[in-house]
């Protein structure tokens, strides 16, 4: 059995050895191979398969498509967040209808693929990690006949894959595996993984003394937020590029009244799921009417050139290269040269905590309420583990030194972490 992460962003496959040790699928990404797959599609205006049918790409490959065609194909990225939406069945691609579970193979069949190609591995049995609630947007409620609902379709998605047996664990709970192996003495671990579209949480037992339990006996309490790296992108994409590209701007109506420009257009840029949804005929239609009423009509313009020519991924790019850079010091640029009204602004990284402090504060509400449940003091916590990309975030980094001392804070392989603990619990099923 193989353990596979699907991740929002990035994921990856890997088996356990007899030794315990762990090995990844690689994949050529330019002129090195990465364990990291990106989570990302590009349907080709050029390639296409029986019957005319649109043909895509997928993880790194995906992107060196998009980078090489330039506009004219379709790129999509963030498809884990649909799981939970009953809004979202198919999408039109080139005049073909795929339906989600139908894209979201496409990507498990290449991470399958590697697994039993480049591992020595059936690739028939596969446990998939899950987080603890799927995403709704930024919904704070959990809804547990959408998370039911997500998994039926993320097991059809893996079934499509060419996966006969298909099981789930936690997220943090994978994490927890991958850190317990380096572990000669017990621990009360809390895990933090931060994925690209949620946080999730486990309080766990962790160490030599717990392997020969029950290792559900072990889990104390499991919880998480659909708020992770994408909301943060999603802020800076709200306070950084919507301003310049019509956000609170005015038009005037065909009536002659002065109306602002409709906000679910922004709203919808800050999930990036959503840019490349966008571009469909109605939308086009609708932004094209936008700029002949516009007052900034040079915004509006700058607007469908990053719908109509699927820039979503740069932007991506852009963003995530002001995120690491404010994470490494006080000031970082934020700079998109793709559009009309280029973008080049001076960030601090003051501004961008004050963007996502409604955010943050969800987060360290969700990790208050998991020892409040739990019983558990935070004294009584001997380590925290924290993984995935935005754990590197220093803001996000204080909410846990705040409350267990910088001392018992500890990391891993940010983006790998995960796999590595799906392939160690699924090699312990089969024991």
């Amino acid at each position: 059995m193989i353990g596979l992460d699907f991740g929002t962003t990035n994921s990856a496959v890997g088996v356990a050895t007899p030794d315990g040790e762990t090995r990844l699928a690689r994949f050529p990404d330019g002129d090195v191979a990465t364990a990291v797959f990106r989570s990302a599609l590009h349907f080709s205006a050029e390639a296409h398969g029986p019957r005319h049918k649109p043909h895509a790409t997928a993880g790194p490959r995906a992107i060196a498509s998009y980078l090489d065609e330039g506009t004219g194909g379709r790129f999509l990225q963030s498809l884990k967040s649909y799981l939970a939406s009953r809004l979202f069945e198919d999408t039109l691609i080139f005049g073909w209808r795929f339906t989600l579970e139908e894209l979201i193979a496409i990507l498990l069949g290449e991470l399958r693929a590697a697994a039993h190609d480049q591992l020595g591995d059936p690739a028939t049995r596969v446990l998939v990690g899950r987080p603890v609630h799927f995403v709704i947007g930024e919904e704070a409620q959990t809804d547990p006949e959408r998370d039911a609902h997500a998994l039926v379709r993320l097991r059809r998605a893996a079934e499509l894959a060419g996966f006969e047996e298909v099981e789930f664990a936690y997220e943090p709970v994978a994490a927890a595996f991958e850190y317990e192996r380096g572990l000669d003495h017990d621990e009360l671990v809390l895990i933090g993984d931060f994925g690209g579209g949620t946080s999730d949480f486990c309080l766990v037992r962790l160490g030599p003394g717990e392997r020969g339990r029950d290792r559900t006996e072990s889990i104390l309490a499991v919880d998480g937020v659909p708020v992770a790296g994408g909301a943060f992108d999603g802020r800076i994409v709200r306070h950084l590029v919507a301003p310049r590209l019509g956000r609170g701007s005015l038009r005037r109506s065909e009536h002659g009244k002065e109306l602002p420009v409709p906000a679910w257009i922004y709203a919808r840029l800050e999930r990036w799921e959503d840019v490349s949804f966008l571009k469909s005929r109605e939308t086009m239609d609708t932004l094209r009417q936008l700029e002949f009423e516009a007052r900034e009509r040079s915004k509006i313009a700058s607007l469908i050139r990053l719908v109509d020519e699927d820039l979503g991924y740069l932007l991506y790019r852009a963003i995530e290269q002001t995120k690491i850079a404010l994470s490494e010091r006080e000031l970082g640029r934020f700079e998109f040269h793709e559009l009309p009204r280029r973008i080049d602004l001076e960030v601090a990284r003051s501004d961008f905590e004050s963007w996502i402090a409604d955010l943050l504060a969800r987060i360290e509400a969700c990790v208050d309420a998991l020892l409040e449940r739990a019983n558990v003091s935070r004294s009584a916590v001997d380590r925290v583990f924290l993984t995935g990309g935005s754990s590197l975030v220093p803001r996000v980094r204080r909410i846990f030194a705040a409350r267990f001392g910088e001392e018992r804070l500890r990391g891993g392989e940010e983006l790998t972490t995960i796999a590595r603990g799906l392939a160690l619990m699924a090699a312990a099923a089969e024991r």
